[in-house]
């Protein structure tokens, strides 16, 4: 077994969360099977969310601790990632995270382009899995959605930058729960976590 440098980063802005549990039972798992796990909270973290002029040349300068979570990203062969859906979307301060991180020069080069014409992906040769929890029925998140977030995130943001493939867990009923589904999601993400993908 080839083992992975993972990043797992909890994405729900509380310091408690399914997705806290998550991120910490994906990490476990994986790192029994030998594989080199960081952990990054998004509780942890105090940065501006602001993106600012929303240009590509004055974008603020990266906080401490942005610049070492975009370190850890560009230290890792896997990224796992796991958060809410909140009105259809991400939390506000994980957007801003991303908004933050993911500049030109460091995830993506707008001096070159790909065939499609888009600025070329800066962090290729890595893989992803997102954890997402939500209350909308599956079914409708397909059906009537259209995988709106997951399509963003595999696609508009993920994909942009170069993971490739982002793979996806989706639980819906995660306000509450019925008796023993939140053991039978953990037993899943474990087994998800074992496999490191």
């Amino acid at each position: 077994m080839q083992t992975k440098k993972i990043l797992v980063l909890d994405g729900h802005p509380a310091e408690s969360s399914l997705s806290r549990t998550f991120a910490q039972t994906y990490g476990d798992a994986a790192r029994d099977k030998g594989h080199d796990v960081r952990f990054v909270h998004l509780s942890d973290l105090d940065f501006d969310h602001d993106f600012g002029q929303g240009n590509y040349h004055d974008f603020k300068p990266l906080e401490p601790v942005l610049e070492q979570v975009l370190q850890d990203i560009e230290w890792s062969d896997h990224l796992v990632l796991t958060t809410p859906m909140w009105w259809g979307g991400l939390p506000a301060k994980l957007k801003g995270l991303i908004d933050r991180m993911f500049i030109p020069g460091r995830t993506f080069d707008t001096r070159k382009t790909t065939l499609a014409g888009l600025p070329a992906p800066m962090l290729t040769g890595r893989t992803a899995r997102v954890i997402l929890t939500s209350d909308t029925p599956g079914w409708f998140m397909r059906l009537v959605y259209r995988q709106a977030l997951i399509r963003q995130m595999r696609g508009q943001i993920l994909g942009f930058v170069g993971f490739k493939p982002t793979r996806f867990t989706y639980f819906s009923g995660a306000s509450a729960p019925k008796p023993g589904r939140v053991d039978r999601w953990i037993s899943q993400v474990s087994k998800i976590g074992a496999a490191a993908v």
